[in-house]
């Protein structure tokens, strides 16, 4: 067996092993075999060490075989270049994007006066982020980080804008925990796909001069950045929201 089919087998190896453990992260955190710090840091962390090995040894084999073995091994060797990049990749975007948001965990459209979890305050203060909101400094931070995360004004009446907004949030999979037309409130968990981290969902609904105007908060039960998570989840319904005509 010549150096480049050997090394083309060891970036493959290297690449499988990260894909294993990279899937280990999530589903030992999910059935509780380990601390979510394990899952993060070290797994994570050494699918991305493997991913990127992987590429290296891949990419050597990949030259030798071309210059040296007649093209053999190159097949494996391309293999082991693209599953180390996904394997390496896939982790390592999520920790760039990481440093690149706020260390933030609440966000709401609302930072002078938060809709208010009522349904949800137990759970909340059970979770290690707790219920209350942190005011000023975690304000500043969003505005600056998301600018477009807004209340929503609307000319329909707050009856109308509230069954839309929990149409909304039927659609999106959500897990409702109260709704209150009468208040104008509605309070939902979401639930992320990879890791199954639980994320709470306050929609609020107000009468207003020419119509009606909804904000939303969504924040995490743990950890202190979200990656951008509960961001991403209000753009999202807000989108959902104007394509409903609201």
């Amino acid at each position: 067996m010549s150096r480049a089919v050997r090394l083309a087998h060891a970036g493959l190896w290297l690449a499988t092993i990260g894909g294993i453990l990279l899937a280990l992260a999530p589903i030992g955190y999910r059935l509780s075999w380990w601390s979510l710090r394990v899952s993060l840091f070290w797994l994570l962390g050494a699918s991305i060490v493997l991913g990127a090995l992987a590429v290296l040894v891949s990419l050597v084999a990949a030259f030798l075989a071309r210059r040296f073995s007649g093209a053999q091994g190159f097949g494996a060797a391309l293999a082991g270049v693209l599953l180390g990049a996904v394997v390496g990749g896939y982790p390592a975007a999520h920790a760039i994007k990481a440093r690149r948001v706020p260390p933030i965990h609440d966000v709401t459209t609302d930072t002078a006066n938060p809709p208010v979890f009522v349904a949800l305050a137990e759970t909340r203060r059970a979770a290690p982020n707790g219920l209350d909101y942190a005011g000023d400094e975690v304000a500043a931070l969003q505005k600056r980080a998301y600018p477009d995360v807004m209340t929503l004004r609307s000319s329909l009446p707050p009856a109308e804008l509230f069954a839309r907004a929990v149409k909304v949030v039927a659609d999106s999979g959500w897990q409702v925990v109260e709704s209150m037309p009468q208040e104008g409130r509605l309070e939902a968990t979401a639930t992320t796909r990879m890791f199954g981290f639980k994320d709470d969902v306050v929609v609020r609904v107000r009468a207003a001069t020419d119509g009606s105007e909804l904000d939303v908060r969504s924040m995490s039960r743990i950890g202190t950045s979200d990656i951008g998570a509960n961001a991403a989840r209000i753009r999202a319904f807000m989108e959902q929201m104007h394509a409903a005509g609201a």
